[in-house]
């Protein structure tokens, strides 16, 4: 499974870099307005620290002017992704990505019937969002297997599923059980995946076991 980082901040996706566990970027308009930059000049800055795909969100509603502004973003960097909202006008664009051959990222997806849609439409890739479905009280990881299970079926939906809306460390584990190609995670979150007290204890009894043989590795 590949990791995107949800963040529109530099610095962090800096610092993530030096792990070599980042294959892409994920923003959308909340970030960017959180961050207080210019959204062209964010996306312009990470698409030259990371060569994976990077998404970069349309804030247009209607089809003819989300293809506008997709264009503008993906004319910024190749590995720009175009991010579209998971509405009628946003399936239309979609397909209109599709035969420009400009990738995609359908977003706000809450449904397998949407999903199934987007897929249809030409799709790079849906975000289903399972923290926000958790949050409504629906088990939103579920969501993710209804999908595999519909796009496994179907030899000509090529859509990948990228996991969004992620809250801890185990809706990622979660995910890559159920076959998710992708997870978008806060930087947070994905530094807490190394986390396990069991680790830091028996590393802790490592080195003071060690310290008693008044050795050093040099």
């Amino acid at each position: 499974m590949k990791f995107f980082i949800d963040t529109a901040e530099i610095d962090e996706i800096e610092d993530l870099l030096k792990t070599n566990m980042v294959d892409g970027v994920t923003t959308n308009p909340s970030l960017i307005a959180k961050s207080g930059k210019d959204i062209k000049e964010t996306i312009s800055k990470i698409c030259q620290l990371i060569s994976g795909p990077v998404s970069a969100e349309v804030t247009a509603i209607t089809s003819s002017e989300m293809v506008e502004e997709g264009k503008i973003l993906h004319a910024i960097a190749p590995n720009v992704v175009v991010k579209i909202p998971l509405t009628w006008d946003g399936l239309e664009a979609c397909n209109k990505f599709y035969n420009l051959k400009i990738p995609t990222n359908v977003t706000l997806c809450f449904s397998a019937s949407q999903a199934l849609l987007a897929a249809k439409a030409g799709a790079t890739y849906i975000s289903p969002f399972i923290g926000r479905l958790d949050d409504s009280g629906i088990e939103g990881v579920e969501l993710i297997g209804q999908i595999r299970s519909i796009y496994d079926n179907y030899d000509n939906l090529n859509t990948q599923i990228l996991a969004a809306s992620i809250r801890n460390t185990n809706h990622i584990i979660q995910v890559a059980m159920l076959g998710a190609d992708v997870a978008t995670i806060p930087p947070k979150i994905l530094k807490d995946l190394i986390k396990h007290p069991l680790t830091e204890i028996g590393l802790e009894n490592f080195l003071k076991d060690w310290e008693t043989t008044g050795q050093k590795i040099r």
